[in-house]
């Protein structure tokens, strides 16, 4: 275990070779902004929408639906609703476990660039899904630094959860109806589309352009379900091939490589990859809506209420948006409206 300064303690597994990739990239993209300080905040972008459920006659879990595997739910309304007033440590609840443990330990990306990422400048962890869990920890301790972070990959988060080794996770981590059965999530704190993140000579313009081509995504995320699924119509009509690693920054690395034609993924890890390698760009439509939740075992529902209770002060007090602002685009955006499903 390093012990980090403000942020807490780190918990590192064994790095990828990724790893060195994405702080070499952070600080490639800084050098060739013309910035000489640690990386800062995406540049502007148009503002996303933050829907609470689906539009009509759109499901929202598009995927989900195409490989069959799950029953339908909402996962824009399937939270536990937080309990009136501020977020309250009660006795003998999991908050009091964690108070009296002396730190909240929380599942984290350390290769999202803007939502989870290792600061390689001073090794601290960042991003918006950082603020998340510093907010969480500030409700319980009255400070955002009683914090141990454990960096773990996408494939990692859900046993994570399930065996007690992380009391929470904020991962970039959709809300699904699969998920649903094995662990508990916060209401939804941000809505991503997954997309498409191709090399800037490529003539590439969505993911109907990739059939029988390789195309990366991670172990464990639903973004390589969809791809393994999805019908593309050219230049075969048949499924893009996945390529399957372990982080998205090991993705990015095959794309520069040329030993894949694509990333498909959430919008918000392609446009972190974009900001460290300019010569890639972001191509197609939103393929599907992915509301991300902070997870959260079954066993601690008293918990996920108070998750949803600092959420919701969050978006009350500006935090939710000041955070937005910083990490993910300076424009302005509405937080998103809590549906819960009691």
């Amino acid at each position: 275990m390093t012990r980090g300064a403000p942020g807490g303690a780190v918990l590192r597994r064994a790095p990828a070779l990724a790893t060195a990739t994405f702080a070499a990239g952070v600080l490639a993209a800084a050098a060739l902004a013309g910035c000489s300080a640690a990386p800062g905040p995406h540049a502007a972008q148009a503002p996303r929408s933050h829907p609470a459920a689906p539009a009509a006659g759109h499901t929202a879990r598009a995927k989900t639906q195409a490989v069959g595997s799950v029953p339908e739910c909402n996962p824009y309304a399937s939270s536990l609703a937080p309990l009136a007033g501020t977020p309250q440590v009660t006795t003998g609840s999991w908050m009091a476990h964690i108070r009296k443990r002396g730190h909240l330990i929380a599942g984290v990306d350390q290769n999202t660039y803007h939502f989870g990422y290792l600061n390689p400048l001073d090794g601290q962890f960042e991003g918006f899904d950082i603020d998340m869990v510093k907010a969480v920890a500030q409700a319980i301790f009255g400070s955002p630094g009683h914090i141990t972070y454990r960096a773990i990959s996408d494939d990692q988060r859900k046993t994570d959860i399930q065996n007690g080794s992380v009391d929470i996770v904020a991962h970039t981590m959709t809300i699904l109806c699969s998920r649903l059965k094995d662990e508990d999530f916060s209401s939804v704190y941000f809505t991503a589309h997954q997309r498409v993140l191709v090399l800037k000579d490529s003539t590439v313009t969505g993911l109907d352009q990739l059939g029988g081509q390789k195309v990366c995504a991670t172990k464990g995320s639903d973004s390589a379900g969809f791809i393994a699924h999805y019908n593309a119509t050219s230049p075969v009509a048949e499924h893009p091939v996945v390529v399957p690693v372990t982080f998205w920054t090991d993705c990015l690395v095959l794309l520069q490589q040329r030993q894949v034609a694509a990333v498909s993924t959430d919008d918000t890890i392609l446009e972190g990859l974009q900001a460290q390698d300019p010569f890639t760009k972001l191509v197609g439509s939103n393929l599907t809506d992915e509301p991300y939740g902070l997870a959260i075992a079954k066993q601690h529902p008293e918990f996920v209420r108070f998750v949803n209770a600092v959420l919701a002060r969050m978006y009350k007090d500006g935090s939710w948006e000041k955070s937005y602002n910083h990490w993910v685009s300076p424009s302005y955006v509405t937080p998103p409206q809590p549906k819960y499903a009691n």
